[in-house]
């Protein structure tokens, strides 16, 4: 292993790695600028092409082409548009019937000339599948054998020889981003179709209403509290059913039944540690925290988990339109689904 550079030496190292990031922003900076002048109807035209198809996106490229085009496939599946990979040059050794009547291909090639996406192309065209192509000549054979071309223009290279694909593959990306997100926003794909396609993971847990993860529940087995009594008072209502879990706070609520604070274990703990036993007849609103933290009906499971990270939380009242309390998050629940980690 190399020997790490002393930190006066590394300059140039920063400012070449510098230079490959302005180089990559550049291209598709370049390729905006297309979009919005002389390629504005042909991007049109491809974003109509893929939002009326009723069938499978197939995404074709070889090399580092393909391996973009596998990204941009995942990309179109994600956002609710059914989509896979066929390698050119498979294709044509048996792999052409993962291509059905009503799909529409994608074909990647930065040239617009490499021999097997051409190949497959004109084997398409024959068949009368759909083809958008996406190179950087328009007059390349691949952009005659498209029914619509996306042309990324010519691009320099950040590697400093100009070979290795470097702006070129991440200006592809952001092409096939860009369409996938707009044919997405053509069919009002919003969170919850995303939560449909993301069950998984974060992203789908996340995107579950707080109200569908709520272990404890108002009426059920969580109790709320009239502000007006004492702490012993309260503890004593609060009392869960045997065999139930105790929840770690009691949510008090005014004479109208809105929140309007909140007594964790740790409440009490600092107030036995100060007051001993004659804290147990305190009105409980003089010592509970008002107008706590919380989050809504409406609200999603990731809004839990942002109270929970930057205000470090273990309990977080759940409230209703009016603001009268439905149930109580528990950090230890969103531990569980694994979208806090225990410190």
């Amino acid at each position: 292993m190399s020997e790490p550079l002393p930190a006066t030496d590394r300059t140039g190292e920063i400012e070449f790695l510098v230079d490959v990031l302005h180089a990559e922003s550049d291209a598709v900076r370049r390729i905006a600028e297309r979009v919005t002048g002389v390629d504005r109807e042909r991007w049109a035209a491809a974003i109509d092409l893929v939002a009326g198809s009723t069938g499978h996106l197939v995404v074709s490229g070889m090399g580092k082409s393909g391996l973009i085009g596998a990204k941009i496939s995942a990309t179109f599946s994600s956002l609710g548009q059914p989509s896979s990979t066929l390698h050119p040059a498979e294709a044509v050794h048996g792999d052409l019937g993962r291509v059905r009547r009503g799909d529409l291909v994608m074909l990647l090639s930065y040239s617009g000339e490499t021999e097997e996406v051409v190949s497959l192309a004109a084997i398409l065209k024959a068949d009368g599948v759909p083809r958008i192509g996406i190179s950087s000549n328009p007059k390349s054979r691949l952009a005659g054998l498209s029914t619509i071309h996306l042309c990324t223009g010519d691009i320099i290279e950040a590697c400093p020889l100009n070979l290795a694909p470097t702006a070129s593959t991440t200006a592809t990306l952001a092409v096939g981003d860009a369409l996938a997100l707009a044919v997405a926003r053509r069919r009002d794909f919003d969170a919850t179709d995303f939560q449909k396609h993301h069950p998984g993971g974060m992203l789908g847990v996340g995107l579950r209403p707080v109200t569908e993860v709520l272990r404890f529940r108002v009426g059920v087995n969580l109790a709320v509290i009239d502000d007006a009594c004492t702490v012993r008072e309260a503890l004593v209502r609060a009392r869960p059913q045997p065999g139930t879990r105790r929840s770690g706070a009691i949510l008090l609520v005014d004479d109208s039944g809105r929140l309007s604070g909140i007594f964790t274990d740790s409440d009490f703990r600092r107030l036995i540690l100060d007051e001993e036993q004659a804290g147990m007849s305190r009105p409980i609103a003089e010592v509970m925290t008002h107008s706590p933290r919380h989050l809504t009906t409406d609200n999603l499971v990731r809004d839990a988990v942002a109270l929970v990270t930057e205000y470090r939380l273990d309990e977080i009242p759940v409230l209703d339109a009016g603001g009268r309390p439905v149930g109580l998050i528990d950090v230890q629940d969103l531990i569980a689904m694994k979208v806090v980690r225990e410190d």
